[in-house]
């Protein structure tokens, strides 16, 4: 059998506008590659710059969680001293001042009432640009 004529030149016509229209989209899909190019960088940059804002944040907040236990820990600390100079006879908030100074705080208010001396001592927060912050901590001592 005799392949009909004209019917060759059809699959050939049609087998060619394939490879062209392939050829086209190829064209397409390399055109766009070109155009996104670098995109996965700037993703990168973008990322980088989020986590390292994130990182930052989270250090502050540690530096502010560190002054306010140092300055809970100097207000014990001084409340205790307090106390124990009231059961000696001498002066219980000098004494609650000398342990709150050697703690690095300075002591913001001190009461006694009778054996029972409350103290308020503050420290200096974190040094960042635009950030004044004093932490405070409060203590009672005495018996109960």
């Amino acid at each position: 059998m005799r392949p009909e004529r004209g019917s060759a030149s059809v699959r050939e016509l049609g087998s060619a506008s394939m490879r062209e229209l392939g050829s086209a989209s190829m064209r397409e899909r390399g055109s766009a590659a070109v155009r996104e190019r670098g995109s996965a960088s700037m993703l990168v940059v973008t990322m980088t710059g989020v986590l390292l804002f994130v990182t930052i944040a989270l250090v502050l907040c540690a530096g502010l969680v560190r002054a306010h236990r140092m300055a809970q820990s100097a207000a014990d600390l001084a409340a205790l001293a307090g106390a124990r100079a009231l059961t000696v006879g001498a002066d219980g908030c000098a004494e609650a001042a000398s342990v709150a100074t050697a703690n690095g705080a300075a002591l913001a208010g001190c009461d006694v009432q009778g054996e029972v001396v409350h103290v308020t001592v503050t420290v200096p927060g974190p040094a960042w640009p635009g950030l004044d912050a004093e932490l405070s901590g409060a203590a009672r001592a005495g018996p109960s």
